[in-house]
């Protein structure tokens, strides 16, 4: 069959294609083409400046206009050349001399690639492409989440709602503090993410510039390297390095997507418990079903999409991040086919965070659920009562209040105060701690 969505072999290109399409810019076979391409032209455009030589105008126009105007079919030819060289790096490297012909740079043609190791290009280019897809499309997307949810927060930051540890009732809280507590974790692990930089390799092919070395004995070749990548390319050029980059960055920023991921399980799992509470009703839409059984059904479903989303995402991401950095000595080529997937965990971890906010824009708040389950758990009081009693040095407060409430589901507001009523305190403290009420009691 031909490829389509309903033939893909993977739903990122077949059932999901239209939610992350936007990702083929920088992770299809196309994209890392068309990047090893700007990085060739890059290089060969900063080696005339350096002036190692010095190409005409219309030469470097028609080099610039390649990477501009890079196209499918450019792309295309390069494949066709690598079924010949059975080398990718290669087909790209006379893709561009042929580009040279065209314009009428042939004499230049030679400082293509010139000195270079295939991983020079690579362990640039990619890393390049990750730069891109996180910038423009990873932590945009994570942080226009945090701020959904830090605005469900700020509407609902005066909403008493019972905590639950252990599953049990606990001293209650507000439902905005608990939205805040993933705001919270989502600012941090960004902030640690942004400090991480991008890195690459660029040095030859055991990482040592012999090839330059020996054509320019007296030429800085490492400051002209830190020069491109960092001027030119906006990364970080690793020092020593072997024929490979070392990928510990790069498997960094992969444990800080997968550490964000799993906050995020955290936080669907807490919303579909809240919806299975009935703490959170959702909205409708006409024409959808929620079972093909129970017409009465409105299920999680964009929670439970979202949450199998972030796992597919760090399962991959585990080991991305566990395989990368080892290489054999001055490199094997296990890194090879494992890179050419990094965008299938990003692409996972895209449509997770679709559902997530589609999931939380559905979102609507049950309040009289909330207060009805406060109403039943008088018991939460407890904790405030003998806290207050300890201050006034009463006798075993605590001992007091678990022999009225521990395991006990049945204690009310009439209990609490008959029990208040029997301590031999004076007036004016039995009014404050009749004042305390589940309502009430909810901390700053």
């Amino acid at each position: 069959m031909d490829l389509h969505q309903l033939t893909a072999i993977s739903p990122i290109d077949g059932r999901y294609r239209n939610q992350v399409q936007q990702l083929d810019a920088y992770f299809s076979e196309y994209a890392l083409i068309r990047y090893r391409v700007l990085v060739e032209v890059e290089y060969f455009l900063f080696l005339a400046e350096k002036k190692f030589f010095k190409p005409n105008k219309q030469t470097i126009a028609h080099l610039k206009k390649t990477v501009d105007e890079f196209s499918l079919e450019d792309a295309l030819r390069i494949k066709q050349t690598e079924k010949i060289t059975n080398h990718d790096v290669k087909a790209v490297e006379y893709f561009l001399k042929e580009e040279l012909d065209k314009c009428g740079g042939s004499q230049w043609k030679e400082w293509i690639h010139f000195g270079l190791t295939s991983q020079d290009i690579n362990n640039t280019a990619i890393p390049l492409l990750w730069k891109n897809c996180v910038e423009e499309e990873y932590l945009p997307a994570v942080l226009n989440l945090q701020i959904e949810i830090g605005k469900l927060a700020l509407l609902w930051k005066d909403v008493p709602m019972l905590a639950r540890t252990h599953g049990q009732p606990a001293s209650p809280t507000r439902l905005g503090k608990e939205l805040m507590v993933f705001v919270e974790r989502l600012e941090n692990q960004i902030q640690l993410f942004s400090y991480i930089p991008f890195s690459a390799k660029f040095g030859g092919a055991t990482g040592n510039f012999n090839a330059h070395h020996v054509a320019y004995t007296k030429y800085n070749w490492i400051k002209f390297a830190d020069d491109f990548v960092e001027t030119k390319l906006g990364l970080q050029r690793q020092q020593y390095t072997t024929q490979i980059e070392h990928y510990d960055t790069l498997a960094a920023h992969f444990d800080a997507v997968k550490r964000i991921n799993t906050i995020l399980i955290d936080f669907c799992r807490d919303c579909w418990s809240y919806i299975s509470m009935d703490y959170f009703k959702q909205k409708t839409k006409a024409g959808e079903v929620g079972s093909s059984a129970m017409p009465h059904k409105v299920n999680p479903i964009d929670f439970e999409n979202a949450e199998g989303n972030f796992g597919m995402a760090n399962a991959l991401l585990e080991h991305l991040s566990a395989k990368l950095p080892i290489s054999r000595l001055q490199r094997d080529l296990t890194d090879s086919t494992v890179l050419r997937n990094i965008g299938v965990p990003l692409a996972h971890t895209i449509l997770a965070i679709q559902s997530t906010r589609k999931g939380t824009g559905k979102l609507v708040l049950n309040k009289a659920k909330l207060e009805a389950d406060l109403e039943q758990n008088w018991a939460v009081v407890a904790e405030a009562i003998q806290t207050i009693l300890r201050r006034e040095n009463y006798p075993q407060p605590y001992e007091a209040l678990k022999a009225l409430t521990r395991g006990k589901s049945n204690i009310g507001k009439k209990d609490i105060h008959l029990f208040i009523n029997s301590l031999k305190i004076s007036a004016a403290l039995k009014k404050e701690l009749k004042s305390i009420s589940p309502f009430n009691y909810t901390g700053v």
